[in-house]
């Protein structure tokens, strides 16, 4: 359910943890369009993560976080406490180990003790940066047993942040898949094995003194930032010249997009019936398109392969629209999950209610669904009026569109992973009932979630292309 980004380097190391901390914000680029707020784990995790907001152009901070242990086996976490009085407790380990709330209050005590310490070394006289409804990074220099960044990542949840990514230059593959419970996105550069200590991976791992920490979070400061002001909206970065036609039209002017200001918010989307159900509307500055995400069965807007698809979109110069088919009862109710009546009919009055938004509703829109989503997508796409210009399908069922798929006709991409046999051939199948401009993209090596590898930057790859060379400005569609 989450997303993994890593690359496996057998035999390599870095030179030192700013070389660690360039190579992680490679990866993290995508995410520069959410002006997302780096948190760094002290001390080592700070020199790291002031290389990611250096790249990100990102207000950088310190995660003062303490894990609570088990008081006779500390290495154990039964919970963890971060500042401004944010305390996240497991009662299933806390039941489990039969500890107590004396003993709990005891062991919490001597760590808010350490904690404030922290904060009056590390920001002197500063509150906390504020994260509530932002995306948040954090960052360390390595994750061993992955218990001090579980912390970080749940603290960072409770003190209101909307997205958690867990980002770190070396680790092993099994930590990194117990700690997907608690991060949307997690970003690694190195995960060898076999793995002894983060400190083999670096050619220089020597300790980082408290006043390098100091310095590096006093050069990132951003007055006023810890009080809630948000500072000015980052710049996202040039298109990098990487071959292809995406890249080739980015550099081309555009008369749509050069009047499309940002826009970024938190909506309520009227969905007919009295049923309004949340969503994330995110425009970059001069976007030439609006792309609506019907998510598949079990998920939701907050889907990590969604919102990475969605973050590679906002970099293509295209705005996105997240938010929930159902809402959290009836998501529950599994008969809704695969009726994709009810499902086409929300996703297209979610595409007539962003047509008539001020500002956005000039865009024209485009609609990414991913398994029974993309279903509801191409339900939608067949009504009458549809505002739907162009469509991509992931690992979607085309097939439970029924007689509808022939009314589709906007231009429309399935992708399907070479290693999902079933839907692979319901995709071939649906390609042959679909009377509009329409192909088919396998991606080599790939299952049904695209979790190896490579395989959901591919996906975002063919879609970001699909949707740019198709969705025209709506005064060329209709005229």
């Amino acid at each position: 359910m989450h997303r993994f980004s890593v690359a496996p380097f057998p035999g390599a190391i870095f030179r030192d943890r700013a070389d660690a901390g360039r190579r992680l914000a490679e990866r993290l680029l995508h995410l520069r369009a959410e002006r997302p707020v780096v948190l760094g784990l002290p001390r080592g995790g700070v020199t790291v993560a002031a290389e990611v907001a250096d790249a990100l152009g990102a207000p950088l901070d310190v995660a003062l976080v303490r894990k609570l242990g088990v008081p006779y086996q500390p290495e154990l976490a039964v919970g963890a406490i971060g500042e401004g009085g944010v305390r996240v407790v497991n009662d299933e380990v806390r039941r489990a180990a039969a500890v107590g709330e004396a003993d709990l209050a005891l062991v919490e005590a001597r760590q808010r003790t350490e904690l404030e310490r922290q904060a009056r070394t590390f920001r002197p006289g500063r509150a906390p940066a504020d994260i509530a409804g932002r995306t948040v990074i954090v960052v360390d220099d390595g994750i061993a047993t992955g218990s001090t960044a579980r912390a970080a990542c749940e603290i960072a949840r409770a003190r209101g942040a909307t997205r958690v990514v867990l980002a770190t230059p070396v680790a092993p593959a099994p930590t990194l898949a117990h700690l997907a419970s608690v991060a949307d996105e997690i970003v690694c550069v190195q995960t060898p094995e076999p793995f002894f200590a983060i400190g083999q991976w670096y050619a220089d791992f020597s300790q980082v003194p408290d006043d390098e920490v100091v310095s590096l979070l006093e050069r990132h400061r951003r007055p006023g930032w810890e009080a809630g002001d948000r500072g000015p909206p980052t710049t996202p970065p040039p298109a990098q010249a990487k071959g292809g036609r995406l890249e080739a039209e980015r550099e081309k002017p555009d008369v749509l997009g050069a009047n499309t200001p940002e826009v970024r918010e938190d909506v309520e989307i009227p969905l007919g019936g009295g049923v309004v159900l949340p969503g994330s509307l995110r425009v970059p500055s001069g976007a030439t398109g609006l792309v609506l995400f019907a998510h598949g069965s079990g998920s939701s807007r907050s889907s990590p392969r969604n919102q990475h698809v969605a973050g590679r979109l906002r970099e293509g110069g295209l705005g996105t629209v997240l938010f929930d088919l159902l809402g959290p009862d009836e998501a529950r109710d599994r008969t809704l999950v695969f009726d994709i009546d009810l499902l086409g009919r929300r996703l297209a009055a979610a595409t007539q209610w962003a047509a008539s938004r001020p500002v956005i509703g000039r865009l024209p829109i485009g609609a990414f669904g991913a398994s029974t989503g993309a279903a509801a997508a191409l339900w939608a796409a067949a009504e009458p009026a549809s505002p739907i210009g162009a469509l991509v399908s992931r690992g979607g069922r085309p097939d439970l569109t029924g007689r509808r798929l022939g009314a589709v006709r906007c231009p429309t991409l399935l992708i399907v992973g070479s290693l999902d046999p079933v839907v692979l051939e319901l995709n071939r199948q649906s390609l042959d009932a679909l009377q509009c401009e329409a192909s088919l993209e396998v991606v080599q090596g790939a299952t049904h979630l695209f979790e190896e590898p490579g395989a959901l930057e591919e996906v975002a790859r063919l879609a970001v292309g699909w949707f740019r060379e198709r969705l025209a400005p709506r005064a060329e569609r209709t005229g």
